[in-house]
């Protein structure tokens, strides 16, 4: 948003024909709400306002960028808003005991009902990777793949999935989204990039339920009970 200033605001001027100033404001909120937002979650200052000025953000963009007509842009922005739960889960405490001394049962609905949210919406990212070509490579990985979010999405094996699912998405964004191959100049670059630091925002929810776990509503913690 700082490097391009000017040709994201032509571009939202263009867009809606909303005229400079309105254009440079979308730019300013943009700016000031991501890194803001990012800020505030790095120091954990006031997780869960930093979580709701990107929720808006992420809410804006879908709709200033017309990403709501784009099955890839949207799955990718709904995986984005899993790690934003994910993310606003870990800032919530663990349910207190009602009686000083006593420890509580562990339930904390919120959180939970948080955590299996983001797991869901984790899995959209990887179906916007899922190609559907005659190799044998890439057959393995899309089922690999595919097995993997499933696993997570249940909360069965949650942790090592998580991992295994840090690895290959890492690997596929390095190969796939390697914007640094292309010039300045080339509009293919602008997508790669947004792509790139996007899916390394997916990683780093994926980090989070490896080290979280899967929380309450999972097939992992119903197997403690049995």
């Amino acid at each position: 948003m700082w490097f391009q200033w000017s040709e994201q605001r032509e571009y939202m001027n263009m867009q809606w024909g909303c005229g400079q100033i309105i254009a440079t404001l979308f730019v300013v909120v943009n700016l000031l709400g991501q890194l803001g937002g990012c800020v505030m979650v790095i120091i954990q200052y006031k997780v869960a306002i930093a979580c709701g000025v990107l929720f808006f953000i992420v809410f804006l963009q879908t709709i200033a960028y017309s990403i709501l007509w784009d099955a890839q842009f949207l799955l990718r922005n709904l995986a984005l808003i899993g790690a934003l739960l994910l993310v606003l889960a870990e800032s919530r405490g663990e349910a207190k005991s009602l009686f000083a001394g006593v420890p509580s049962l562990g339930e904390n609905k919120p959180k939970n009902y948080l955590q299996l949210t983001g797991r869901i919406l984790l899995a959209f990212m990887f179906i916007t990777l899922i190609r559907f070509e005659l190799s044998f490579v890439q057959i393995v990985l899309d089922i690999l793949g595919s097995a993997l979010m499933v696993l997570v999405t249940i909360g069965y094996k949650t942790k090592l999935s998580a991992l295994i699912l840090v690895l290959l998405l890492t690997t596929l964004n390095f190969y796939h989204n390697s914007w640094w191959r292309y010039p300045s100049h080339a509009p293919v670059r602008d997508f790669l990039k947004y792509d790139f630091f996007q899916t390394l925002s997916v990683v780093g929810g994926l980090l989070m339920i490896v080290y979280l776990g899967p929380g309450g509503v999972s097939m992992d913690e119903h197997k403690k009970k049995w």
